[in-house]
């Protein structure tokens, strides 16, 4: 049985929004790497994809990366300290190249510091980027899932499909409300349902090569959204839980004065009282809404300021790992015009992939701009 993915008047559903930032710069990000040669499409079917050891698309390139990979093989329980000790090290190496420039403002040898620390810059920036990859990679190992390899390492006569699919792996990362909404995003995008049969997992599709890299990315940005989103929300519950703590200590004299207070029926009974059992406003009802109301009930500029991805390493890393793994390594372009045979079960596995990527992108980033402040995205 086989069935054509993403008909042509078929757009992703993203929680009643559509942030024009994760269409577009998925686009972007993938435009100008995308091979437009005039010749008739070719159809692949692509074989079964292989894991063994970290054999990640994108491999580091810097002496911090290829340390931090080591140790995550060879070291695994030393590897945040030795991430800690990199990070700490770049933060030295550039920080003093930038001072060194600055002293020597008004010395012959400006532009030859001012030089060197546009280098030590731009080599810290791989370096950062290699180690926000190596984290991304580790929460991926925790769970026991491996990324899919490079898709040129799979594709030869036969199918593409991805054992194990690890779905149940990549959808525990998740809290409910949140693997609710990837559920139905991913019904929207691959028009598979999330609980579909095997029969229906196993059906096969088609699929240009460039169009589901586009596809990926923007899952990745859109697991980065929801990754934010979540935790905006639940700041927000927090701080109105705060609040609402907070008047109820200030009100609560004012309540013993006017008369006594019922604790199990939650009303205030007073002489002054028009009904027996009248139950007071209650102006933070509708607070404790859930994950989906909170996003819909966002303005444009809000949701485009969650989906965007806050650093520029961030933005670069995520289009090398897209490039990487559905790109060619020979041109570094991908192929507008390869067509891929493949499941909907492993398609499945891959937008679900791409929605971890994006969660663990959100941690890394965070976590590395705690001890090395990165660039803004300007974009």
């Amino acid at each position: 049985m086989e069935r054509c993915v993403f008909p042509r008047n078929t757009k992703p559903l993203v929680l009643g929004h559509s942030p024009s930032s994760l269409k577009g710069f998925s686009n972007r990000l993938l435009s100008r790497r995308i091979s437009l040669k005039n010749r008739k499409p070719l159809i692949v079917i692509a074989a079964h994809c292989k894991f063994s050891g970290l054999n990640t698309p994108l491999e580091p390139s810097s002496p911090a990366g290829l340390t931090l990979s080591t140790v995550l093989q060879n070291q695994r329980d030393q590897f945040h300290v030795a991430v800690a000790e990199q990070l700490h090290q770049l933060a030295a190496e550039r920080d003093g190249a930038t001072a060194r420039m600055n002293l020597s403002l008004d010395s012959s040898d400006s532009c030859l510091h001012r030089r060197i620390a546009k280098l030590k810059e731009n080599e810290c920036q791989i370096a950062v980027e290699d180690i926000i990859y190596m984290l991304i990679i580790f929460k991926f190992s925790e769970i026991r899932v491996p990324l899919v390899p490079k898709l040129s390492d799979c594709i030869c006569y036969g199918r593409l499909e991805i054992h194990p699919s690890k779905h149940w792996q990549l959808e525990s990362i998740h809290s409910f409300e949140v693997l609710q909404i990837i559920k139905e995003y991913l019904t929207a995008v691959s028009g598979c349902r999330a609980d579909s049969c095997v029969t229906d997992e196993w059906a096969t599709t088609q699929i240009h090569q460039a169009h589901l890299g586009q596809v990926y990315a923007a899952s990745i940005l859109y697991g980065y959204f929801l990754k934010s989103a979540s935790l905006r929300h639940q700041l927000d519950l927090c701080l109105t839980q705060v609040h609402r703590n907070h008047l109820a200590l200030i009100k609560l004299p004012e309540l013993w004065s006017c008369g006594s207070t019922n604790l199990v029926l939650g009303s205030v009974i007073s002489p002054r009282s028009t009904s027996v059992g009248h139950r007071p406003s209650q102006p933070w009802k509708n607070c404790e809404e859930t994950l989906r109301c909170y996003v819909m009930g966002l303005d444009p500029e809000s949701l485009q300021r969650l989906a965007k991805v806050k650093t520029k390493e961030a933005v670069n890393l995520v289009e090398k790992h897209c490039l990487a793994l559905f790109g060619d390594e020979k041109t570094g372009t991908i192929d507008s015009n390869v067509i891929i045979t493949t499941s909907f079960s492993s398609l499945k596995r891959m937008i679900l992939e791409a929605v971890a990527f994006g969660s663990f992108l959100w941690d890394a980033e965070e976590y590395v701009d705690d001890v090395y402040m990165l660039k803004e995205n300007s974009l």
